[in-house]
């Protein structure tokens, strides 16, 4: 039988990620310690696997397709084939950064002046390879965690990785730079991308869950309204596109179908029903396909 071992990331992005997939169609279930994850797909195998070496994972064939940070697919230097990204994380679905930070009072105001000063951060290779292209000559040491409590006792700034800078704020820190964005990824073995029917699987499962992304802060709204009233309505309303309208049995009316965005519409509805909107339904959505 056909089989397709898919890597998903253990720790902070664990929980966000099966849920993602839930959103996708596709139910994972782990139970107790174990380290192999059930799917309701017969032809997907899963295994937890740390995302800083998932990379190291896809390259070596042990799956053929994982979940990873591109800031974690750069430090490993893995020769794999980029799918594509999926923007979502542990607290929010912005994009997160790794950043150069000091002490709030230290006279460091730029990558400048970092020459010959000490660093310390989880992303070493990626930190030495963006100072050697500023032309910054300083001591990159690897930080086992808490980083953040490690200046000024043992180095005088830290690469950190930042969604909000909400920790860094708390412990008196400043960012002067950005290194990188980084984004999760859908990431595949080059060789099993080369398999026809590992290709089409891929295909079709990076579809769903681009679809199940696309498909968050968004919802459906349908509603019926009198011709006549038609023209105003579609003036206020919006669309990823344009409405759906349709013909309802009762002449005069029809039936207007939309997706907006989610934040919009407590101050919409009342307004639509101003002009002439009636048996309003907002609705969630799982999916958007483009």
């Amino acid at each position: 039988m056909n089989l397709l071992k898919l890597g998903i990331p253990k720790g902070t992005m664990q929980e966000s990620t099966i849920n993602l997939f839930k959103k996708a169609g596709y139910n994972i279930t782990i139970s107790g310690r174990s380290y192999y994850p059930r799917v309701d797909d017969a032809e997907i195998e899963t295994m937890l696997l740390r995302p800083q070496e998932m990379a190291l994972y896809v390259e070596g064939g042990a799956v053929d397709l994982g979940l990873a940070g591109r800031d974690w697919v750069r430090e490993c230097k893995a020769d794999v084939l980029e799918i594509g990204a999926l923007t979502y994380s542990k607290r929010t679905n912005q994009l997160a950064r790794w950043v150069v930070a000091v002490e709030e009072d230290s006279s460091i105001k730029s990558i400048a002046d970092l020459d010959g000063k000490v660093i310390f951060t989880e992303l070493v290779e990626v930190t030495k390879a963006y100072l050697k292209d500023n032309g910054i000559n300083a001591t990159v040491k690897f930080s086992h965690g808490a980083t953040e409590v490690k200046i000024p006792h043992l180095c005088d700034a830290i690469v950190e990785l930042t969604e909000t800078g909400s920790t860094l704020r708390a412990n008196r820190l400043k960012i002067i730079d950005v290194m990188m964005e980084s984004v999760t990824t859908l990431i595949a073995n080059k060789e099993s991308w080369q398999d026809e029917w590992k290709r089409t699987k891929i295909e079709n499962l990076y579809l769903l869950l681009s679809g199940a992304l696309a498909a968050e802060n968004k919802v459906g709204l349908k509603m019926n309204v009198a011709k006549e009233n038609l023209q105003s309505l579609l003036a206020i309303l919006p669309a990823m596109k344009q409405p759906t309208i349709s013909s309802l049995s009762e002449d005069g009316w029809c039936a207007v179908e939309t997706i907006i965005d989610e934040h919009v519409v407590r101050d919409l509805i009342p307004e639509l029903r101003r002009v002439g909107a009636e048996g309003i339904i907002e609705y969630p959505l799982n999916k958007v396909i483009p």
